[in-house]
């Protein structure tokens, strides 16, 4: 009996190296020759200690930087710059603040050529899918911080990207919007077909959300190692669960050990 074929990767990094190269001083080797894959679903967390490259990485992946060495496949196609393909959360909101929360949703879908009617149904669907019905007239200044994030997360999720990309979307939260926000994520994703990668410093954190976590080492960046973290998300006293709680330590310990590493360089 053959086993089933895999479909292909939808994110695939192929030998990826990255030079951080700095107005003034020595360049600095960011990542080296690093390689992931990403399959179509999967929610996969970034991890690693400060400094590893987490969040250059997925701004190769988006096509914001150039790829100088390596290459990087988003579905079938070598990335060469962004694409409606990826859509990207950043940690600080990067919301309009002259923009109602609704207007805001509305931007993404500016250069799509939807009718404006479906444009605007589309923008209240989603706008309903993060919670913030009632609030589309409000403007940035007006939310919380975790409902501004909601309203970042609904304007990207507007054009249907096939990946969505976090860098540390909760990280400038306070802990119970954090767990709130972490929860709404995993139920828009559950009802998507969107792929997921998460940038996070947050050990727990990444465990909960992803399907997988890629340690990455200490500067310059590396894949460490991959740990399958799924788990019954659903599960009211997952965080009690010892098999939770072993592969938070599993990890921690990793990411300990490239921390310590990463300050004997420094010193």
């Amino acid at each position: 009996m053959t086993d089933p074929i895999q479909p292909p990767a939808q994110i695939v990094v192929d030998r990826v190296t990255h030079m951080y190269r700095p107005p003034r001083g020595k360049p600095v080797l960011a990542l080296d020759d690093i390689s992931l894959t990403v399959q179509n679903r999967e929610f996969v967390a970034l991890l690693g200690p400060s400094g590893c490259g987490k969040s250059t990485l997925l701004y190769l992946i988006g096509g914001f930087l150039p790829i100088e060495k390596g290459a990087i496949i988003s579905d079938g196609q070598k990335v060469t710059g962004p694409g409606p393909d990826r859509g990207i959360v950043f940690q600080h909101f990067a919301l309009f603040p002259w923009k109602t929360v609704k207007h805001n949703v509305l931007y993404g879908m500016e250069r799509q050529s939807l009718p404006k009617a479906e444009r605007e149904k589309r923008a209240m669907d989603f706008i309903e899918l993060v919670g913030l019905h009632g609030f589309e007239d409000s403007y940035p200044s007006q939310l919380s911080g975790g409902m501004r994030q909601r309203c970042a997360i609904a304007r990207t999720l507007a054009f249907d990207p096939k990946i969505l990309l976090m860098d540390e979307p909760f990280g400038a939260l306070d802990a119970q919007t954090r767990g709130l926000m972490q929860r709404e994520l995993l139920a828009i994703w559950q009802r998507s077909p969107m792929t997921v990668l998460f940038v996070t410093h947050d050990v727990q954190e990444a465990v909960y959300l992803a399907d997988r976590v890629a340690v990455m080492s200490a500067r310059p960046g590396r894949i460490k190692t991959i740990v399958d973290t799924k788990f019954d998300k659903n599960d009211p006293d997952i965080f009690k669960n010892k098999f939770f709680v072993d592969k938070v330590d599993e990890i921690w310990n990793l990411i300990r050990e490239e921390a310590i590493k990463a300050q004997g360089k420094r010193t």
